[in-house]
């Protein structure tokens, strides 16, 4: 009498298959970072030629079917006017030279803020948008901030102080298609960022949040309080 066969378990090859899948997007996710943090290290001496921000907006305008034009021009740190420089740090990130990438106290307030006002407000340092305006563009998810979290200390130590703020100050949006300190001085007030003065390095630094809707001659009350930031702050 012949024993009846017993139909194969498929079950531990689907644990095989899964593993092995795991183990290839852990291998991909890895060798992504790398180049990411590769990258990082490389805009220590290079000047990146364009960000992900930047593809983006190109995208955005191609896809809607609306004419893009870049101004962008790089310039050198000793050639944005000191009061620029403090302008932005005193508007976007005023513990910037006293954190390493993030602020901590900054971030438990906007919780808190969060929690007892209903409504959110951004902590991101310099650093951390340095990181996303190269890398991730504007858009938010779980595993880009993971990313993120993760770069943010390689940026602080490959590239320290001085040149993440050349970099930030270079990349960041100023309006549609502008780009950097140099082209926001000269299209909004024709001149070089050099010669910029305090308070319209202010209203610049103003309309970072929302530079897509904001405009610095409409930004009075709150160039005005970072002007007062930036005398509390000694510059």
């Amino acid at each position: 009498m012949t024993q009846a066969k017993r139909p194969r378990a498929t079950q531990p090859r689907h644990k095989g298959i899964i593993r092995r899948l795991l183990r290839w997007c852990l291998l991909a996710g890895l060798l992504g970072w790398t180049l990411l943090a590769l990258s990082l290290l490389s805009v220590r001496w290079i000047n990146p030629p364009f960000t992900a921000v930047q593809i983006e907006r190109r995208v955005e305008a191609w896809i809607h079917k609306k004419p893009y034009h870049k101004h962008c021009a790089f310039v050198r740190l000793d050639r944005i006017a000191p009061d620029f420089q403090h302008a932005v740090i005193a508007a976007e990130d005023a513990r910037f030279y006293q954190h390493h990438g993030f602020d901590w106290h900054e971030m438990r307030t906007a919780m808190e803020d969060d929690l007892e006002k209903g409504r959110g407000r951004g902590a991101s340092t310099i650093t951390q948008q340095l990181v996303k305006n190269l890398f991730f563009g504007t858009g938010r998810s779980y595993l880009r901030k993971g990313a993120e979290f993760t770069l943010v200390p390689v940026a602080e130590i490959v590239l320290g102080k001085r040149r993440i703020l050349e970099l930030y100050l270079n990349v960041v949006e100023w309006g549609p298609g502008i780009y950097g300190a140099e082209a926001a001085s000269r299209y909004y007030y024709a001149i070089p960022a050099r010669n910029l003065g305090r308070e319209q390095a202010a209203r610049l630094a103003a309309i970072l949040p929302a530079p897509l809707r904001r405009r610095p001659e409409r930004m009075n009350e709150y160039s005005a309080l970072i002007l007062e930031r930036m005398r509390q702050m000694g510059w």
